[in-house]
């Protein structure tokens, strides 16, 4: 009996647990943590900055006075208005059917899909092309 309690016991003294306390340790100087942090949290900084002071960024808003600003708000309502003109007088006042379509250098190509309708442009002077779902 009495080999069975010391047996008991160290197998007891095997799992005890053991813990310690938790302490929270800032890394920032500013907010209590080791000031020899400060160079690479600075360096860190410095390296994700995508500001560049070498440019000069001052007149920016300086390059376009307001009557350029004007100018150019009315040019893009202008535009805006003639597309929307040569778009309505294209397809009409209804929504645009499927088939081909030819805007000065654009060719449209239009079809129906499982997924919406699909248009494809294509400009013939460039080459490029963009492809616009339309989801139903």
């Amino acid at each position: 009996m009495r080999t069975l309690i010391i047996i008991l016991i160290f197998i007891a003294g095997i799992f005890q647990g053991k813990s310690q306390q938790l302490v929270y340790k800032p890394i920032n100087p500013a907010f209590g943590g080791d000031t020899f942090n400060y160079q690479w949290l600075l360096s860190s900084a410095n390296a994700q900055n995508p500001y560049d002071e070498k440019k000069d960024y001052t007149n920016l808003l300086d390059r376009m006075n307001s009557l350029d600003s004007f100018t150019q708000s009315l040019n893009r309502q202008i535009l805006s208005e003639l597309s929307r003109k040569l778009f309505e007088d294209q397809f009409g006042s209804g929504s645009i059917q499927p088939g081909n379509y030819l805007f000065g250098s654009l060719y449209l190509q239009v079809t129906n899909t499982n997924q919406g309708l699909l248009i494809n442009i294509l400009d013939t002077g460039t080459g490029d092309q963009s492809e616009i779902v339309i989801p139903k």
